[in-house]
């Protein structure tokens, strides 16, 4: 089956000022778009065209590095759009709960996410996930993912310069601080949490 760009779960107004609508055209309809149809071709007629999205990821993980790449990335993107909303949303109880045992409080995990990200070397991803009961902060580089780990990521944010670059040229903590602060979606954070299993791409 071929895979579909997943559609954004708001206007592309909707994160503005943080994200303008010129950056999700471009980054939603260019960017993702392009890695939903280097997939796509890469596995027609092959033993992964009927492969859920996180199965040819995990297939491609070490022997196909181009399919690889352009599966992680469209999975990657996907959660990315659902991390955020157009105003943060309120996290769950259980969520906070483990967000105070882990990190002391929400404004104390914002700052270390905010930090991570800055930090974060070249391109990437910077996760808040969930393993054995217990939250942390994980760093993917380039394409790579949690999709396919023993983790089960919560929100993600993407440190790729095409993702803030035309709204906040080179300031990366410029751009961290106005989605930490005002666009975490952590309603879907609370969800995935409570599920608790890897949010499956559609």
């Amino acid at each position: 089956m071929a895979f579909e760009l997943s559609p954004l779960p708001y206007p592309d107004t909707a994160l503005a000022p943080a994200i303008s609508a010129e950056t999700l055209s471009f980054h939603h309809g260019k960017h993702h778009q392009a890695y939903v149809d280097k997939t796509n071709a890469a596995i027609e007629g092959t033993d992964h065209a009927d492969k859920s999205l996180e199965e040819v990821i995990a297939a491609a993980r070490g022997s196909n590095q181009g399919l690889f790449n352009n599966s992680a990335q469209t999975w990657n993107h996907g959660f990315y759009w659902h991390s955020m909303a157009a105003e943060t949303t309120a996290p769950s109880d259980d969520l906070v709960a483990k967000i105070n045992d882990a990190f002391g409080s929400v404004d104390d995990l914002k700052a270390k996410l905010k930090d991570r990200g800055a930090g974060h070397f070249a391109s990437g991803w910077v996760w808040l996930a969930e393993k054995g009961g217990k939250l942390s902060i994980e760093e993917t580089h380039d394409a790579d993912t949690l999709a396919d780990s023993d983790f089960n990521p919560l929100l993600v944010l993407d440190v790729w310069e095409h993702a803030y670059y035309l709204d906040h040229q080179n300031k990366r903590p410029s751009y961290l601080d106005a989605v930490v602060e005002n666009k975490l979606n952590w309603a879907f954070a609370s969800e995935n949490l409570a599920r608790g299993t890897v949010w499956k791409y559609a």
